[in-house]
């Protein structure tokens, strides 16, 4: 009985499916190690080879370290593995998106869960609540928060790691984005993010904390990123 791979079988590691993570860079042909030959082989026109691939004694070639690329920060040691300075890990990422238009798709997905989470808090009997002098019913507030946070935080999480787009995204041509490769966010990393952006906005400070959380997005450099971005490590782009 053989133990060969069926015919047309890579045996590696299965294909990535997620359509917008960021492919990896093809390096250059040739390796910063090669030196240039000489006319005679390894005794070129100038004696034996010095340890940069010139003649002995030779310094080596101009813009370039002992160990090919920059020798200001490029190279093996520094900057890409291609010899590079540091990329950009916005590089093959489409561009950041509006701080405008995700506020509009962060309100248009307020407004959707709002009506689902007042329809089952009316299901529940947590939906209406009177204060008085004398009392306050402070166990159908806290229903209603409790009903609020688990429709929201879940919504985000799971739609978010689906697609990288609630519904206010998707319609507003908006996407979420792990920062180091594009990819679509985790499961985990979807919930982190809706836990800073929902969990405060549900129980103490909605308007304020949406204004400060979602509102980081327009002063942020270089990023613009949300402060739920920022505990995520995740960008918003623009699809269309």
């Amino acid at each position: 009985m053989t133990t060969e791979p069926p015919p047309g079988s890579s045996g590696g590691e299965p294909p990535e499916d997620d359509p917008f993570r960021k492919r990896p860079q093809q390096p250059p042909q040739g390796s910063p190690y090669d030196a240039p030959q000489g006319p005679q082989g390894p005794q070129g026109p100038q004696g034996p080879q010095g340890p940069y691939g010139g003649g002995a004694g030779q310094p080596p070639p101009s813009g370039g370290g002992p160990y090919g690329g920059d020798p200001y920060g490029g190279g093996p040691y520094g900057g890409d593995p291609y010899g590079g300075r540091p990329t950009d890990p916005l590089a093959g990422m489409p561009p950041l998106a509006d701080s405008g238009r995700r506020t509009l798709a962060r309100i248009i997905d307020m407004v959707l869960v709002f009506i689902v989470v007042t329809l089952l808090a009316w299901a529940f009997g947590v939906a209406n609540y009177t204060t008085n002098a004398d009392r306050i019913e402070f166990g159908k507030t806290f229903g209603r928060e409790v009903v609020a946070v688990i429709l929201y935080v879940g919504y985000d999480t799971v739609l978010t790691a689906r697609t990288g787009r609630t519904l206010g995204k998707k319609w507003l041509g908006l996407r979420v984005a792990d920062l180091d490769d594009g990819a679509t966010p985790s499961v985990q990393t979807s919930l982190i993010r809706a836990l800073v952006l929902w969990v405060p906005f549900a129980f103490c400070c909605a308007c304020l904390w949406t204004a400060i959380c979602g509102g980081w997005s327009y002063f942020d450099k270089p990023y613009k990123q949300g402060l739920h971005d920022k505990a995520a490590k995740t960008v918003v782009v623009s699809t269309g």
